[in-house]
């Protein structure tokens, strides 16, 4: 037997109703907020992620499935959405259509790590992007949809955490500052990080090894660098966020992952998930476009893992999602009375019903067993007496009460019940 491969995931039919649940959410609150859909190759070149992603990040270094193609160009199955978004704004010139920009994806991302709850080599992402607003107010905006999507999937305990980590003159600044702080105890340090001390010291701050985070754990504050501009930008973010009535805590150890962020960053974080707690991260990245190619373009946004929040959702118990059930199941005795069936259930499709009928040649017994596993709401049962008058009943499954009526009258009696 071939198994599947490591930190992956079969979707199973009778699961598959939950990403319906939390996907459809995502979908609305989206158009809610004038956010349309945007899809990417599932490849790029692996330039797109060195340039944007950036060089010294976890996800370039350690956790991208690289290969060559058969022309012997190097790709990359995506790790993460921006990027990709980033490429096909420039390449599509989308700058000169209606501005701002705002998108949103769902999609598969692939990242080489270890698996563990919530996050799998393969996993699925809900994001979005708005460019070309450089406001405080778009900031405010992409962390009000994360908050109204998590909250409406069930979700009303987590904390939003937010930092501002600058433009690249604070970072220059608070760079040098940092190193300062660091140096007399980066032998002490992971290879990682001693590695990340002369190309991007801020990436230190986000090592996960133990040792390491003790060490910066008093570090500076990058908030204590900020010139006037990223302060103003700060403050009117979290005034924009009270006037919404969305809480929040400023951590300044946050400081997210990949290089391209700029000023504002945040995270919905929960506790029922263990350590790795994130659910959504996302913040500024004014530089992005510009280093894919594209002419300078302010942008902000964010990712979210979809298995990660269904596992919150469901370690709470607060999955509101049913399972998809089938409004009516046919049943049929003869074979005059099965093509009648497969021609009334294809009839009840079109006009918008779910109904399923045998297509296994079972016994009638059988397939009144199929249909109580399957969790049909309603069944009729078909012979010759039901095609010679046009009248079936009609058992509603949850009650065992029956009902009379005309075949033509079924899909009205259905919607009514």
């Amino acid at each position: 037997m071939i198994s599947i491969p490591k930190g992956t995931k079969d979707v199973l039919p009778s699961e598959a109703y939950k990403w319906h649940y939390v996907e459809g959410i995502a979908r609305d609150i989206a158009a809610r907020f004038g956010f349309k859909e945007i899809r990417t190759p599932t490849f790029e070149h692996t330039e797109l992620f060195l340039r944007g992603v950036g060089e010294t990040t976890d996800i370039v270094t350690k956790e991208m499935y690289t290969f060559l193609d058969k022309g012997e160009r190097s790709m990359t199955l995506r790790p993460e959405g921006t990027a990709g978004v980033a490429r096909c704004f420039v390449e599509n010139a989308l700058s000169q259509g209606v501005m701002p920009m705002k998108a949103y994806y769902i999609a598969s991302v692939f990242r080489y790590e270890k698996p563990q709850n919530g996050r799998l080599r393969e996993h699925h992402q809900f994001g979005v992007e708005c460019y070309g607003s450089e406001s405080p107010a778009a900031d405010a905006e992409v962390i009000a949809l994360a908050s109204a999507f998590l909250r409406e999937t069930g979700l009303d305990g987590l904390k939003l955490k937010i930092n501002s980590i600058g433009c690249p003159e604070c970072r220059a600044r608070y760079n040098a500052a940092l190193k300062e702080y660091i140096g007399a105890n980066l032998q002490n340090m992971c290879a990682q990080c001693r590695a990340r001390f002369d190309k991007n010291p801020l990436r230190i701050l986000d090592c996960k090894e133990e040792r390491c985070r003790e060490i910066t754990k008093n570090a500076p504050r990058i908030t204590d660098f900020l010139c006037d501009d990223c302060k103003a930008h700060f403050q009117s973010v979290q005034n924009l966020l009270s006037q919404q009535g969305i809480e929040y805590e400023v951590d300044s150890g946050i400081v997210r992952g990949l290089d391209y962020y700029t000023r504002t960053v945040f995270e919905f974080v929960s506790t029922d998930i263990g350590a790795q707690g994130t659910v959504c991260g996302g913040g500024r990245y004014n530089n992005l476009v510009e280093e894919v190619g594209g002419k300078p373009t302010p942008a902000v946004g964010f990712g979210l893992g979809l298995e990660r929040l269904l596992l919150v959702l469901e370690n709470t118990r607060r999955l509101k999602a049913q399972e998809e059930v089938c409004d009516l199941y046919i049943a049929s005795i003869g074979d005059s009375a099965q093509s009648f069936a497969r021609k009334l259930a294809m009839d009840l499709r079109l006009k918008g019903l779910r109904v399923d009928t045998d297509i296994m040649d079972r016994g009638v017994k059988a397939q009144m067993k199929y249909a109580d596993k399957s969790h049909a709401r309603f069944v009729v049962v078909i012979g010759d007496d039901e095609i010679k008058s046009g009248v079936v009943r009609i058992k509603n499954m949850s009650d065992g009460s029956q009902t009379n009526c005309n075949t033509d009258g079924i899909a009205e009696f259905i919607a009514n019940a």
